[in-house]
């Protein structure tokens, strides 16, 4: 009898599903539906401005493409329903929403329909920024050990920031909330009718480590309001990945063509799920996620502290394996931020004349400057720094403009900054002595961007593996839905469906020399902005969101 899983990928714009074979690892069908309302920033969904920063989402949108994506996969398959023997999630993180006992989102209510603070706060979302920093403050005041868990600093992004953010700016969604839930973990819930919260998700933006959330003592240090939130509005009951979270119901088996009891795993973080995908199991493996931001995660046998990085979590991903995530926040958003702003008619014109779209036209033209000989350097810091800073409120810069200056050396300078930035990071995990033995690479930029791909072989010095073929995310969700189907646990099940490597970028030697003199000039200027001149940055910003 053939068995299938399926892995559900929730992105950053938009859903995506794949049906997996789990004997012959044959992928049948994938689908993709983009959410509706996209990334709601700017102008609210009321037609009035939004706060600096903020980047909500509507969880209708996700909900919508969860079962065209799944009816999608199902009705033209021509697979058994009652064959899919498991379904496994991952989502973009931490995304918050705050539910009621229902569950159901507060935006969903008629009376908070038009309350930001009501909506999913994306990961993106950065407007929790001084949030953030009174976290930081008091932790180190109070020698909060948990600190060292999270490279010494907590994001903006994560979870306890954001949930300040929302009872600092709207109480009463703050008071009428009866669970801050990641969106990952609503997603299942919503699958299985029960409640779930995965430790995953938990470990690396909840700030839960060792086994729990930080105490009360320190919550009423932030705010007296916050004391007691880990036992309330917060779930302390989490759930190890490679275990089952719930069943499909009866109404989600209806609705999406999945029959009622199918197994459901707890949720993964989007960008770990790569590493069951890619069979990415043992110490000494670097796994690049290359997206709109970009994801760094290590494995290891052993806790280490390493100042910067966003954390690690035992059992994170697999059991008994510390898993470490470093990041940089905007890597393809910064692309896209440049093609949409800074990029001359001319160039379009000439590119559709050719035949090609605007991002093949500008890599052709960037791939023929020679390494450092277009004269510009950036700083990847488009939507602030995730590693080594951690600071959502510094931002990018472009150093050596001049009125010779062309789009495509610009465009270049924006691809070596982030090539640099994860130089910076792997640099900072082998200084605390984790050892890096093996480098891959996934995600779309990763497949799709060739040009990208040699800069990073190039400026680390390194071989980068890259899969033969896309949806890394949603296959790693189906693996995890298949454990439990004659496997062990997640490590054996990654082993034996593991994607087919396609490509090796073997980094040039004389290309390497030149990039590690521009690489201690990046370093330079990343220090001289981000610790000795951080107030010109914040001045800038600040005036800029007036």
């Amino acid at each position: 009898m053939k068995r299938y899983s399926l892995g559900v990928d929730f992105g950053t714009l938009s859903c995506r599903a794949v049906l997996v074979d789990i004997d012959t690892c044959e992928e049948i069908i994938s689908s993709t539906a983009d959410y509706k309302h996209g990334v709601i920033s700017g102008v609210f969904l009321d037609g009035n401005p939004l706060a600096a920063d903020f980047a909500l989402q509507h969880p209708q949108d996700y909900i919508d493409s969860l079962i065209f994506v799944i009816k999608h996969c199902i009705q033209n398959s021509g697979v058994n329903a009652a064959d899919i023997i498991g379904v496994g999630v991952d989502f973009t993180a931490c995304t918050l929403i705050p539910v009621n006992e229902k569950l159901d989102p507060l935006c969903f209510l008629e009376e908070f329909k038009n309350r930001p603070h009501a909506y999913a706060k994306l990961w993106k979302h950065h407007a929790a920024q001084s949030e953030a920093d009174r976290i930081n403050r008091v932790a180190k005041d109070m020698s909060e050990p948990w600190l060292d868990c999270y490279g010494g600093t907590v994001s903006c992004e994560w979870l306890l920031p954001k949930v300040m953010e929302i009872l600092h700016n709207d109480e009463e969604i703050f008071s009428r909330t009866h669970r801050f839930i990641e969106a990952g973990d609503w997603i299942v819930s919503k699958l299985t009718g029960k409640e779930s919260h995965s430790l995953c998700q938990a470990g690396f933006k909840g700030l839960y480590s060792e086994g729990g959330y930080p105490g009360d003592e320190f919550l009423a240090a932030l705010d007296e309001r916050l004391c007691g939130i880990t036992k309330s509005k917060i779930s302390a009951n989490i759930s190890p990945l490679g275990i089952t979270a719930g069943f499909i119901s009866s109404d989600m088996a209806q609705i999406t063509g999945l029959k009622e009891g199918t197994p459901v795993s707890p949720a993964l973080i989007d960008a770990h799920a790569a590493l069951p995908a890619l069979g990415v199991i043992k110490p000494g493996a670097l796994l690049m996620i290359l997206g709109t931001s970009s994801c760094h995660i290590l494995l290891g046998d052993k806790a280490i502290c390493v100042p910067g990085i966003s954390g690690y979590v035992k059992d994170g991903i697999y059991d008994g394996l510390y898993a470490y995530e470093a990041g940089q926040s905007a890597v393809g958003d910064s692309f896209s931020w440049f093609i949409d702003n800074c990029v001359p008619k001319k160039y379009y014109d000439e590119a559709e004349k050719i035949g090609v779209g605007i991002h093949k036209y500008l890599r052709e033209k960037a791939s023929e400057i020679a390494p450092g000989s277009g004269g510009v350097m950036a700083l990847d810091w488009w939507n602030g720094n995730r590693t080594p800073y951690v600071d959502g409120g510094i931002s990018g810069a472009i150093i050596g403009l001049n009125l010779t200056t062309k789009p495509e050396a610009i465009y270049r300078a924006l691809i070596e900054a982030t090539a640099f930035g994860t130089r910076r990071i792997v640099e900072i995990y082998e200084k605390q002595g984790i050892e890096i033995k093996d480098v891959y690479a996934a995600g779309g930029i990763a497949l799709k961007d060739p040009l990208l791909m040699q800069i990073y072989a190039d400026v680390l010095g390194r071989a980068i593996s890259v899969p033969k073929d896309s949806e890394t995310c949603a296959y790693g969700s189906a693996v995890l839905g298949a454990v439990g189907c004659g496997f062990k646990n997640l490590v054996e099940a990654s082993a034996y469906m593991k994607k087919e490597m396609g490509v090796i970028y073997t980094p040039n030697s004389d290309n390497k020399k030149i990039y590690d003199g521009f690489y201690e000039k990046y370093c330079e200027l990343s220090e001289y902005f981000a610790k000795n001149n951080r107030a010109f940055m914040s001045f800038l910003k600040e005036n800029g969101n007036l």
